[in-house]
């Protein structure tokens, strides 16, 4: 479906690092110096996946994203962070080992592994300016109902909120689909969503709003923001069918979403999480900030 050389599920494992130094030439990537434009920064925080940019550097992915007005690099791990640092830009979300996608909160046995790398890197994330980090729902366990599931995701989460409150980092905890993408996933709708997060009960555990990932579900996205968004601590872009280029070329009209998210007060991150089918990927990039700068 695409070429780009780190799939998500890499990078949440943390595997395939090497990948993050492939680069092609600085017209390739379509340089912002070479396109004699600089975006101004809009009222709404935009960020961009790392992950779906693996073709190229991270410094350079900075220096670009800097240039046409982002505000951030999302989904970055430790020892990147200072990378985005140093051009200016925050780090939207950081990754600290809290489980993976089909080893979640619903799971009891992964509990200890999430709570771990919570207490250990959350006061990391503190120190470095990393304002989220990220956990998952889970797969599917056989014999479990939603509802147990639901239950053991809020009892792991409210152990772990202790340590999230006392360093203002919110855990995020993302919605996927198990339609197309990652079959068995166990947070696949809003509605379960929402339940967990109401379930703890704190300004620093917050859903994950993936649109992509909600379009193929259910849909209905400007109406379940604007009715959710007291849960909602971060959103991701994506173009479907696809998960390419959230242009003209896909079903969601992309400029309405971020408006009805800037118009519920949101000060958090609108992160582009869509992997790039043009030859030049940075200007696919450039083409959805300017599509988002909606305020």
């Amino acid at each position: 479906m695409h070429d780009n050389p780190l799939t998500r599920r890499q990078l949440v494992t943390g595997a395939s690092a090497a990948a993050l130094g492939a680069a092609l030439s600085p017209a390739t990537l379509g340089a912002p110096h070479n396109r004699g434009e600089i975006l101004r920064p809009g009222k709404l925080k935009q960020s961009v996946a790392r992950w779906c940019f693996g073709r190229v550097k991270l410094p350079d992915l900075c220096k670009a994203g800097k240039e046409m007005g982002l505000a951030a690099i999302d989904l970055l791990h430790e020892r990147e962070w200072s990378v985005a640092h140093d051009h200016g830009l925050e780090v939207s979300t950081g990754f600290v080992g809290a489980g993976t996608i089909p080893h979640g909160l619903n799971d009891p046995k992964h509990h200890k592994t999430i709570l771990d790398a919570f207490e250990k890197n959350i006061p990391k994330a503190a120190k470095n300016r990393v304002r989220n980090v990220i956990c998952f729902f889970g797969n599917r366990v056989t014999g479990m109902s939603d509802a147990k599931a639901a239950q053991n995701s809020i009892d792991c989460l409210n152990k772990c909120k202790a340590i999230a409150e006392e360093h203002k980092v919110t855990i995020l905890v993302e919605l996927l689909n198990s339609k197309v993408d990652h079959k068995g996933y166990v947070g696949d709708n809003s509605k379960y969503c929402v339940e967990v997060i109401r379930g703890a009960n704190s300004d620093y555990v917050k859903v994950l709003y993936d649109i992509y990932h909600a379009q193929i579900m259910e849909g209905d996205v400007i109406r379940t923001i604007r009715n959710n968004h007291k849960w909602f601590g971060h959103y991701h872009t994506g173009g479907n069918p696809g998960r390419n280029e959230i242009d003209e070329t896909q079903e969601l009209y992309y400029p309405a979403i971020a408006k009805a998210v800037l118009a519920t007060g949101f000060d958090g991150y609108f992160a582009h999480e869509f992997i790039p089918r043009q030859k030049v990927p940075l200007d696919s990039l450039r083409k959805a900030v300017r599509l988002c700068d909606v305020g």
